[in-house]
């Protein structure tokens, strides 16, 4: 079985085939998908896409660092924790900080940051951190509040081998590996080379980056397996002990069965 740990398989994007998606997903042997939060628009379908077979998908709560906003970040951090309290998610996620698109919302962004790890420890629940031209800031954080309590995923996982080190340091953390990792020129294989596959685990971040030969097209969670075939391909291991390992890292990480 194949663990797809980070896809918003409830975005519009999926209305037109989401069932067709999904028996695509199961036929090439996933076995469960993990869905991230983005904010409060979308904490319906997340909800509504979990319920319908709470077995197969397992939900995670949250606010996007890109959703933090000056008008409406305390809005969306309420109603977020709101949802963490009534229903049994497996993380708070995805969260973090992203320096891309915009680095004059840093403090907000960092103010949310700390307050979602405050709710993780709380539940005793993994955090999902987006981190994106961002790895400096996100380890500040880190750094300040990291304990035995803090665990979690560098979801899309795409930094330096000093950066891998540094989340290896902590001891509690795992690197996401998706579509970058089969792209010609992202150089992420010679890092993921030098580590062992109890560092990892496997996502598809879909609809986004897709892999390799679908790059540029949506992404859906049966791609994870071009990510498995890749990483088996760089550690020279059986794909199916690949699978094995990181699913067994994702049940270990987000406590499931």
């Amino acid at each position: 079985m194949i663990i797809d740990t980070h896809s918003h398989l409830y975005l519009p994007a999926f209305d037109e085939d989401r069932s067709d998606m999904l028996e695509r997903a199961r036929d090439v042997g996933v076995g469960q998908v993990l869905l991230p939060a983005i904010d409060s628009d979308y904490h319906e379908a997340l909800i509504n896409l979990w319920q319908s077979d709470t077995a197969f998908f397992k939900p995670m709560m949250g606010v996007h660092p890109c959703s933090v906003q000056p008008n409406n970040y305390e809005d969306e951090l309420r109603l977020a924790k709101e949802l963490l309290d009534q229903h049994p998610f497996v993380a708070v996620g995805e969260i973090g900080i992203d320096l891309h698109w915009d680095k004059s919302t840093l403090p907000l962004q960092m103010e949310a940051f700390e307050m979602q790890i405050g709710w993780a420890k709380g539940r005793n629940l993994p955090i999902v951190i987006h981190c994106r031209e961002a790895f400096k800031e996100i380890f500040d954080v880190l750094d300040r509040l990291h304990d035995e309590h803090l665990r979690g995923v560098f979801h899309c996982f795409t930094g330096t081998a000093e950066d891998a080190a540094k989340i290896k340091e902590y001891g509690t953390f795992l690197m996401g590996l998706g579509g970058v990792l089969t792209f010609k020129n992202s150089g992420l294989d010679k890092v993921v080379s030098e580590l062992s596959l109890r560092h990892f685990v496997l996502e598809t971040d879909a609809p986004y980056l897709a892999p390799t030969p679908h790059r540029g097209r949506r992404n859906e969670s049966a791609y994870v397996q071009l990510v498995l075939k890749k990483l088996a391909e760089i550690k020279k291991l059986p794909e199916a002990l690949v699978a094995e390992r990181t699913s067994e890292n994702a049940r270990a990480m987000f406590q499931i069965n």
